[in-house]
């Protein structure tokens, strides 16, 4: 009797045929919410124009050599930098309005926009008039999120991403525990009640925890769904269908984009944005167990129906006998299930206690480590600051948006080819050394070439996608099986790190606007030269001791055995879950 695998499921019953394809673009579906909740806030967040109110009628408006009746005509166009608007009541007072405090002129003469004489300065007390030409109603507006609470509109954003922190530790850990499909389920439905719930809060702070819940529960169904697809995909397809799910989350941005232009609102922006995926509760609760999940479990008779329900929907007699599975496979994927989402890695002898140390166990291993993480860091770090800070670059901020989102489908393209063509380093290098020269190039253009500022912020933001794309294989090749999920888990954990840095960021372009594009473009540039010095791994072996890891790049690595190499590149993907978040 021939001895199988669980991997080898896929080879009897397809790679990617009708019932891989219906699971994995349902899937991918749900996670179109990830994108949309992740980037919300760019909108929900928004500050129009506005200014001090005034007692009394407002009669007669003066902004330099612009005479009005109302300041709704004004606002659009007021710049703080340039002076006041000034204005007149119907008793006859006449106010000078900045943003953040009033100045009523003393025994004004006439009504002229310079005046000389003395003003009585005054605070707003809380009571502005925004200019709704644009946005007609954020939490901004509600809440009066300015001057002196402007930090709590500010505050919305790391919030979140703390969020997307907590929850992957949390639902990757749960998910073994109690199954994928459970986890799936539990937080698609979270997703869509949190995101409901989040247009009625009354105030901030239950907006900022009902936020923070709905970016824990979004962040646990990007992590599941990639272990998810990758269970269910066989090792032909598995490259393409996990940096897919990238995708889809591009998608969700291009949503976002989308929304925010016709819906002006922001709790109905809210609600439809929730709405969007929603279809998906209808049909997730039909959704199977992986393979693999069965297995490590044990659940040998569970197994078999969905082999036979895989084989009836692909068209294919099953042949396979779930017992089969259980003597080669139960250590094994067991093994493997329990590395997926534990960042301690597999020990290699009982005695042996590996740790976060291991990774600098050599010169040579600090500095392959130091630049990994580095990688992590700028790949989350840029692609949130493109992507939330693309609003900023001037022209008209939905499409700028719709651009970051849409620009990043071509870039995993790309990189699926690249990193089999020419190797993973000279994909990598060049990616991040070219989105370096964007930002760099994005501060040295004149400023009225809107145009050209785009295009350079759209080429940062495909060049970052693909080296964030691809680090988590690299990562996985470049370390050895004893600490590679241990490698994998501290350099999600520096990815994670770059989200909540992000939008803090992003708001350094207040003190100058091209701040955020000058970090991300140096960092960029430097940590694609040092990912040059690392070892290419293109058809390499993967290595088992430490003392192979070392030897990469210096010498021909020495030879494991073409089986264990194979079944040690089919599991190779299994921790695809950490990518994104």
């Amino acid at each position: 009797q021939k001895t199988m695998t669980v991997e080898r499921v896929f080879d009897e019953l397809g790679h990617f045929k009708r019932f891989q394809a219906c699971l994995y673009f349902a899937a991918v579906f749900q996670a179109v919410a990830c994108g949309i909740h992740y980037l919300a806030s760019v909108f929900l967040v928004e500050t129009p124009n506005f200014v001090c109110s005034v007692p009394g009628n407002i009669t007669d408006v003066l902004y330099g050599n612009l005479n009005a009746s109302s300041l709704e005509d004004v606002l659009p166009v007021f710049n703080p930098s340039i002076g006041p608007v000034v204005v007149r009541t119907a008793e006859g007072e006449q106010w000078e309005l900045s943003r953040c405090r009033c100045a009523l002129r003393t025994s004004p003469t006439g009504f002229t926009y310079e005046f000389d004489g003395n003003k009585t300065i005054k605070a707003c007390n809380g009571s502005f008039i925004y200019d709704h030409s644009e946005v007609y109603q954020s939490i901004v507006t509600d809440w009066d999120l300015v001057c002196e609470r402007e930090w709590l509109a500010k505050l919305c954003q790391p919030t979140f991403m703390l969020g997307v922190l907590i929850g992957a530790l949390v639902f990757g850990d749960i998910a073994d525990r109690v199954g994928r499909v459970r986890i799936l389920m539990f937080t698609s439905l979270c997703q869509f009640v949190f995101g409901i719930c989040v247009a009625f809060t009354g105030n901030y702070y239950f907006f900022v925890v009902i936020r923070f819940l709905l970016a824990m529960v979004s962040s646990g169904y990007l992590v599941v769904v990639f272990v998810y697809v990758t269970e269910f995909t066989g090792i032909k397809v598995r490259t393409w269908t996990s940096m897919h799910v990238h995708a889809a989350f591009a998608v969700g941005i291009m949503v976002v984009a989308l929304t925010g232009y016709l819906v002006r609102v922001w709790w109905i922006y809210q609600i439809i944005l929730s709405i969007c995926t929603s279809p998906f509760l209808l049909f997730c609760w039909k959704f199977p167990e992986t393979p693999f999940y069965l297995m490590a479990k044990g659940r040998i008779q569970e197994t078999q129906t969905l082999l036979d329900t895989i084989a009836r929907c692909n068209g294919i007699e099953c042949r396979l006998k779930a017992e089969d599975l259980r003597d080669s496979e139960g250590d094994n994927s067991k093994a493997l299930l329990e590395k997926e989402a534990d960042p301690q890695p597999a020990l290699s002898s009982p005695d042996e206690k590996l740790s976060i140390l291991d990774l600098f166990g050599s010169w040579r291993m600090v500095g392959r480590t130091c630049t990994v993480w580095s990688i992590w860091f700028i790949g989350s770090l840029g692609y949130y600051v493109f992507s939330l800070g693309s609003v900023n670059l001037g022209g008209n901020q939905y499409i700028n948006l719709f651009l970051a989102g849409a620009v990043e489908i071509p870039s995993y393209l790309v990189g699926c080819f690249a990193m089999d063509r020419v190797g993973r380093k000279m994909t990598c290098a060049p990616a991040l050394l070219l989105a370096g020269v964007a930002c760099i190039l994005i501060i040295v253009v004149p400023s009225d070439i809107e145009v050209l500022a785009i295009i350079l912020s759209m080429t940062g933001k495909f060049a970052i996608a693909i080296a964030f794309g691809l680090i988590y294989l690299y990562t996985c090749e470049l370390y050895p099986t004893i600490i590679r999920s241990l490698a994998v888990g501290s350099g999600s954990m520096m990815c994670r790190v770059g989200s909540v840095v992000a939008p803090f960021c992003v708001y350094l372009a207040d003190v100058w606007i091209y701040l955020p594009q000058l970090i991300v473009g140096i960092l960029a540039f430097i940590i694609g030269v040092l990912t040059l010095l690392l070892p290419e791994t293109l058809g390499k072996p993967l290595t088992t001791t430490l003392e192979e890891a070392e030897a990469l790049g210096r010498e021909p690595s020495k030879k494991i055995s073409a089986l264990g190499n194979k079944h040690a590149v089919d599991g190779l993907e299994m921790n695809q879950h950490e990518a994104k978040v």
